[in-house]
């Protein structure tokens, strides 16, 4: 793997860059929980602080992948289609398959990865091109990748480069149950944790330190105060404090309103800067997910308007064409609604391995 695409890949994989001695934040998920599970939505924004060329493909069944281009790999023939938002044209940062299943990567510097331990290492190699297509193309729900991860372990190459940048993560799938697995890895070592109340992600720090930081918080009462600033600690408090207190019991509009006005409260205001501050990240775009109903909403921070890819109305038979929406395209800032009709035969994307 060659220094200019490890780049490529860390730049694209949840906008997960970070300049040591530099502060970086960037990005946050917030799952809205209908009663009896009728309404499940995941929503996520991303932020950076230069623009990431995001284009959304379509996935079908059937299609043959592998994990990285050579040495021990993942090889896989992928039993769902799905609909990606590959950043740069090269590496997929979330998605939702036709089953229901969500995942998002986002930028957590604590991270540290395994990684193969020498030339006799054979265990299979991961690139953060694809990591996000292997569980959507694999499981159809949280339980069955929590079981595979409890029998199975990859190394993941790519985490330093260029004197000393690095592209760190975790990871958060929902499913039609409401339930949440969250990937963290901490020492070399995957750590996950499952339920239905993991339902906020940000950045650093990792899950149970956060989760610390959050319960002060629940003392002070947010009725009372909110930490307001645009840290990742903070956003991760407001969220989490107005998806708790949100009526559950919402129609599809109310519902998709509700969680949309959440994304806002932990937006970062479009062309906010810091002076000395180059890497506080203004949000770019938010998705929002609807796991129940098959559609894919994103919407960028200079549209007016979101769009969205129905899932349950294209073909994702074996067999069936590779779709693109290219978001480059002349017209963009004019999608609004059903985007389907945008979408074109495409080759699919080359991995920035």
């Amino acid at each position: 793997m060659n220094l200019k695409n490890i780049l490529g890949v860390a730049l694209i994989a949840g906008a997960a860059v970070a300049i040591p001695a530099q502060k970086a934040d960037a990005c946050s998920r917030v799952v809205y929980l209908g009663d009896e599970n009728k309404i499940i939505l995941v929503g996520r924004t991303l932020d950076w602080r230069t623009p990431i060329p995001t284009n959304l493909y379509v996935y079908p069944r059937g299609m043959q992948k592998q994990s990285v281009p050579s040495g021990p790999m993942l090889k896989w023939t992928s039993k769902y289609g799905s609909v990606l938002a590959v950043g740069y044209d090269g590496g997929v940062t979330e998605g939702m398959n036709e089953e229901g299943l969500v995942m998002n990567g986002l930028f957590c510097k604590g991270s540290i990865y395994k990684e193969a331990l020498g030339p006799d290492d054979k265990s299979p190699v991961m690139s953060l091109a694809v990591l996000v297509s292997y569980f959507l193309d694999n499981f159809a729900t949280v339980d069955e990748a929590d079981a595979w991860l409890k029998e199975n372990q990859f190394n993941i190459f790519g985490k330093s480069f260029d004197g000393g940048t690095v592209s760190l993560l975790h990871w958060a799938l929902t499913d039609k149950t409401g339930t949440t697995l969250l990937l963290e890895y901490d020492g070399g070592e995957l750590r996950t944790f499952k339920g239905r109340d993991l339902q906020v992600l940000t950045n650093d720090p990792q899950h149970e330190a956060m989760e610390a930081i959050n319960n002060y918080w629940k003392g002070v009462n947010g009725v009372n105060m909110l930490p307001g600033t645009v840290r990742s600690a903070d956003r991760y408090v407001r969220a989490s404090f107005f998806i708790s207190h949100v009526p559950t019991n919402f129609e599809y509009p109310e519902a998709w309103g509700s969680l949309n006005s959440i994304m806002g409260n932990v937006t970062v205001p479009y062309g906010y800067e810091i002076q000395g501050e180059p890497n506080v990240s203004s949000t770019q775009w938010t998705s929002i997910a609807d796991l129940t109903g098959g559609k894919y909403y994103f919407r960028f921070a200079d549209n007016q308007s979101a769009f969205y890819i129905d899932l349950g109305r294209l073909r994702l038979n074996p067999g069936a064409p590779v779709l693109k929406l290219d978001t480059s395209a002349p017209g963009r800032l004019d999608f609004h609604g059903d985007a389907n009709s945008h979408l074109k035969k495409s080759e699919p994307f080359t991995p920035m391995w």
